[in-house]
């Protein structure tokens, strides 16, 4: 039930992933489950293909996350959390208001011990064809040197791990690549990760790299990170406007990559952007199923532990 196009986009969305995903993968949707079905019906597809929770609230977008997770327990993101907390499912991804879908990590599933702040990626398409990853995306303006590592350690897994890009080049993102630039954070998050041997780290990058193949994965704090990515949405909204079609920047587009896990929470949860449509939510189903098999929040559990 989340999302500016819910429940008709995100159910639409279920089924092109139904479609595409094996047998022993059961999709359970959360929500007015008349209204769902009646959706899936209409489409002339049997809604036996999938399961089916039942609830009466939907969390808005524009509620406040902390007090609305709180109050609207019959929410399908309440309920969403409830059921994984539970294990009775194994992933849950929604296009809802992603301040609750924050509020509902941290505070069912919990972090990761060790995790200092948890982190949303987005998917940067490269010059040459690959793909990277940039992190923190708008979770944590404000950050600490250290928390600058453990972007790096969870960005590192989920690029090798879910993107299977090999030992990932780690770049840190500053206004210049000589060592002593940038700001406070930037110089001591730098001298804490030259160092580190849990990543390869390649030292200071630009914004003029965030599209070649300097890095594989773009270290930054949530402020720097989430002004890059709405740049980049934007750069591709004009070119749309314009009527400019180019199969480099058709690689832009959100719907594309569907959403991004939650870095640092004991499970696996997935958040997509508001305006999802069908495509999006599928590829953001697809997404869930790769963070699955690849049991992430456990490797990054592995990895946190060595380094204590």
């Amino acid at each position: 039930m989340g999302g500016d196009y819910a429940p008709v986009e995100t159910t639409l969305g279920a089924i092109q992933a139904q479609k595409e995903l094996p047998e022993n993968i059961r999709l359970l949707l959360i929500g007015d489950k008349d209204r769902i079905t009646e959706i899936i019906k209409d489409r002339g597809v049997d809604s036996d293909l999938f399961e089916f929770y039942h609830t009466t609230q939907v969390i808005g977008m524009g509620e406040h996350p902390t007090r609305a997770f709180q109050q609207k327990t019959d929410s399908s993101i309440s309920a969403g959390f409830k059921l994984l907390a539970e294990r009775r499912i194994d992933a849950f991804a929604s296009a809802g208001n992603t301040g609750a879908m924050m509020v509902g990590a941290m505070f069912s599933v919990k972090t990761i011990p060790g995790i200092l702040r948890p982190c949303i990626s987005t998917i940067v398409p490269k010059e040459d064809g690959n793909i990277g990853v940039i992190l923190d995306v708008g979770v944590n303006a404000d950050c600490k040197p250290e928390m600058l590592v453990q972007f790096a350690i969870l960005g590192s897994l989920f690029a090798s791990q879910v993107l299977h890009i090999v030992n990932p080049k780690v770049g840190l993102m500053n206004i210049g690549e000589e060592e002593e630039k940038g700001n406070m954070l930037t110089q001591q998050a730098h001298q804490l990760m030259k160092n580190n041997t849990d990543f390869n780290f390649i030292g200071n990058i630009e914004g003029r790299d965030l599209f070649n193949d300097k890095a594989d994965v773009i270290v930054c704090d949530g402020f720097t990170g989430n002004v890059i990515l709405k740049e980049a949405e934007s750069l591709y909204t004009l070119l749309k406007k314009r009527g400019i079609h180019d199969d480099y920047f058709e690689r832009f587009n959100y719907e594309n990559y569907g959403g991004t896990p939650i870095l640092g929470v004991n499970s696996n949860v997935i958040i997509a952007h508001g305006m999802s449509n069908a495509k999006a939510v599928k590829n953001m189903i697809l997404l869930s199923r790769d963070v699955i098999e690849a049991n992430l929040s456990e490797k990054i559990k592995q990895a946190l532990h060595q380094t204590v």
